[in-house]
């Protein structure tokens, strides 16, 4: 088995013929065989999977005879806003389980986006990083010969170092959707042949003990906190988040303040608020920035205090550096 490396491995087919039907496993005996799978979806997709009153997921486990489960609101995958969904059961049952899936979430983009939807249309697998090398393959053959056989793009994130603890990687498929079911079949077959993987099936869903470690942050002068609040070796990262500190008051429940660089907190706070609105709905957390001018000693970063739920403080937290971090990029 090829080691994946901390980079990331992304692969797509030149040209490819458009596929339909089922996929075709390799043999009766993979298909009986129990297995897992887990994928990303947005929160909105997921109330879609669920259905009024849970009568959607209902049906699908009935239909699939596979078992789904969803990780519990604002239980996101570290640094996305993404709910994260797991199916287990016998192969045959998760690939009929994710078919059901699938198909419902791909018809509901059709319906706004008609033509469009296979090209907004990408699954995201959650997969161990110590298992990512049986889909690679020496020199990258095992990857090449699934996108040939599926016709799908493939990528396999780098190894997330901003995030302590977290071990696994997302494999983002893209193509239409009898090429993506193709390709989740081939590398569900590899993966169930591992063994390190089968052990995975009953980690949790959510990440209670992965922390935010910033974006290769270098040590920065310690800076003296608040009156009451807990001292805290400052630090800063390059793409203007800046340094980080915890207040733990027992009767107020916990905060965080962080440093934004002055220039990217319109992208926080974004039109009218309502960045900054959809953050701390979606995470529960409350969110305050400092005042113009009001910076964080010895920088010209703004003070955003995070204040809520340990979930909820790491939620924000890691919103605000995706919002921070898409503009950078840009």
């Amino acid at each position: 088995m090829e080691s994946p490396d901390s980079s990331s491995y992304i692969s797509s087919p030149e040209a490819h013929p458009k596929r339909s039907g089922t996929p075709k496993s390799p043999n009766s005996e993979y298909m009986e065989k129990p297995t897992y799978t887990k994928f990303l979806v947005s929160n909105a997709a997921a109330g879609s999977v669920i259905g009024k009153g849970g009568s959607t997921i209902t049906d699908f486990q009935k239909d699939s005879g596979a078992r789904i489960q969803l990780s519990r609101n604002q239980e996101y995958f570290p640094g996305t806003a993404d709910r994260i969904i797991m199916i287990s059961g016998k192969t045959d049952d998760v690939l009929k389980a994710m078919d059901l899936i699938l198909n419902k979430l791909l018809n509901e983009i059709q319906s706004e986006d008609g033509d469009d939807a296979d090209q907004r249309s990408k699954v995201r697998l959650v997969v161990p990083n110590n298992c990512c090398g049986a889909i690679i393959g020496k020199s990258g053959a095992t990857i090449k010969s699934f996108i040939e056989d599926s016709g799908a793009g493939i990528k396999i994130s780098p190894q997330d170092n901003n995030y302590i603890g977290l071990t696994d990687r997302v494999v983002t498929l893209t193509g239409s959707f009898e090429e993506q079911m193709r390709a989740i079949d081939l590398i569900l077959s590899k993966l169930t042949e591992d063994s390190l993987y089968l052990q995975s099936m009953n980690a949790p869903l959510s990440y209670p003990g992965v922390l935010f470690a910033g974006f290769h942050r270098v040590p920065y002068p310690y800076v003296h906190p608040p009156v009451g609040t807990a001292a805290y070796n400052a630090n800063y990262g390059p793409n203007g988040i800046g340094a980080r500190f915890p207040n733990n008051k027992e009767d107020r429940g916990n905060s965080l303040t962080i440093g934004v660089a002055d220039e990217h907190i319109g992208v926080v706070v974004g039109r009218g608020g309502r960045n900054i609105l959809e953050i701390s709905q979606a995470s529960g957390a409350r969110i305050k920035i400092s005042d113009r001018g009001d910076f964080m000693s010895g920088t010209s970063n703004r003070k955003v205090t995070i204040t809520g739920s340990l979930r909820s403080i790491r939620t924000a937290e890691a919103m605000i550096n995706q919002k921070v971090a898409s503009v950078t990029e840009r």
